[in-house]
């Protein structure tokens, strides 16, 4: 997990024949918002005729991230790759014609990115599937039938690992059957056969998925899980929707990606290209502007560990590997100076990251006689604010030492 837990960004794409009309990915058919027929007649207007996976890869890797993850597969059962185990891919209905996931895979490797493939482990599409939508069943309680559709997903995803070999994968859609239905554990093994470094997400079921998965919620507190992995939309949808202009900014986004460094995890940032496969220009425009402030503060975003608790400073916080810098992140300009409470340790130097302007600090109100330590001050100029986010580095005499106690009364002066 050493490269996932170094990683701290990674990038989403959720693409597929939903991108057509800009409906929600398989969902708008299973929740009857359009009949299945109607949904598959999107298959006419996939093209992919602008595709581009070194432009893709090399926009991703401009960022700051570190890995990609493609929909290889969504609920819908529309494979990107020509798979021998169904008629229903790209490749053999819809213009495109072509396999879309092995460019981009290659692409990611030769960029140095680590190569991520999200497959959906049901299908509502497929024949041996016993749901078809939320209100429909093909059938009910046939365990031999259902055997014959999870032979149908080892299948697949033995053609995914043979022919791309990625690092990751994501899977979706448990949550209909039990992992002895989806024959988790059998499955993990196999897939560990392929490569034994595998890195598998959560939703295989309990106990099968190497980090947590939570979704387009920010977490309050830390996930109990050691690793995890927030995912989250740059506007309100997973794949390409014309309509829905409701784009966070990216400083909203890079805000929401502090927070995630702040409690220890990565944050998987997701875009739908359109159906001709050119990428919109909002999310252009969002990786872009990642890329400006990852590249100017790679040392404290990259091999950081988690911050402090909530409560010693008043912005989220990463710590250095060995403990002895804390990163503060400041959205916000500060009045007159930075407050730091219940750090023992000694300050050796403070800088702004990304700028080298050493900063001034001092200790106000330490006692002799308690156990508390003082008030820990950090004067902060105009000049070196960041238009984003800015970062100070702050060098202790040691690892980080905290006063977590509730303060101390005078009893001998």
């Amino acid at each position: 997990m050493e490269w996932f837990a170094d990683a701290k960004l990674g990038i989403f794409i959720h693409w597929g024949i939903y991108s057509v009309n800009g409906i929600d990915e398989s969902w708008s058919f299973f929740n009857d918002y359009i009949s299945y027929e109607d949904y598959m007649k999107q298959l006419d207007g996939f093209t992919a005729s602008e595709y581009d996976p070194e432009k893709w890869a090399k926009l991703i890797k401009q960022s700051g991230a570190k890995y990609a993850v493609l929909t290889a597969k969504h609920h819908d059962g529309v494979a990107l790759w020509d798979t021998k185990a169904s008629d229903l891919s790209v490749v053999k209905k819809t213009p495109a014609g072509k396999d879309l996931v092995g460019p981009f895979m290659k692409a990611l490797e030769k960029e140095g990115l680590k190569k991520g493939i999200y497959f959906s482990v049901l299908d509502w599409s497929h024949p041996d599937y016993d749901r078809n939508t939320r209100e429909t069943y093909r059938y009910k309680n046939d365990p031999e039938r259902f055997k014959k559709f999870t032979d149908f997903n080892f299948k697949q995803l033995g053609e995914l690992s043979e022919q791309y070999n990625p690092d990751l994968y994501w899977f979706d859609g448990d949550w209909e059957h039990k992992p002895e239905e989806w024959r988790s554990a059998e499955l993990k093994e196999k897939l560990l056969g392929y490569n034994p470094n595998l890195i598998i997400n959560s939703r295989l079921g309990p106990g099968f998925g190497d980090y947590d998965t939570p979704e387009q919620g920010v977490p309050v507190t830390r996930p109990s899980s050691e690793f995890w992995e927030l995912c989250m939309t740059m506007n309100n949808s997973w794949g390409y929707q014309g309509n829905d202009d409701q784009y966070k900014s990216p400083s909203e986004l890079l805000r929401i990606f502090v927070d995630c460094l702040h409690m220890g995890g990565n944050l998987l940032m997701d875009f739908g290209p359109k159906p001709d496969g050119s990428i919109p220009d909002e999310a252009v425009n969002i990786l872009n502007a990642f890329g400006r402030w990852t590249s100017k503060h790679e040392s404290a975003i990259f091999e950081t560990q988690a911050g402090i608790p909530d409560g010693h400073v008043y912005a989220p916080t990463t710590l250095s590997k060995d403990n002895t810098i804390l990163y503060i992140y400041l959205d916000y300009k500060v009045n007159e100076s930075l407050a730091i409470k219940g750090l023992k340790n000694k300050i050796q130097r403070v800088w702004v990251v990304g700028n080298g302007t050493k900063l001034q600090s001092r200790e106000v109100g330490k006692m002799y006689w308690s156990a508390v330590p003082g008030m820990k001050y950090i004067d902060i100029p105009d000049n070196v604010y960041d238009k984003d986010i800015t970062v100070l580095a702050v060098l202790l005499d040691g690892p980080v030492d905290l006063y977590r106690e509730k303060g101390q009364v005078i009893e001998s002066n």
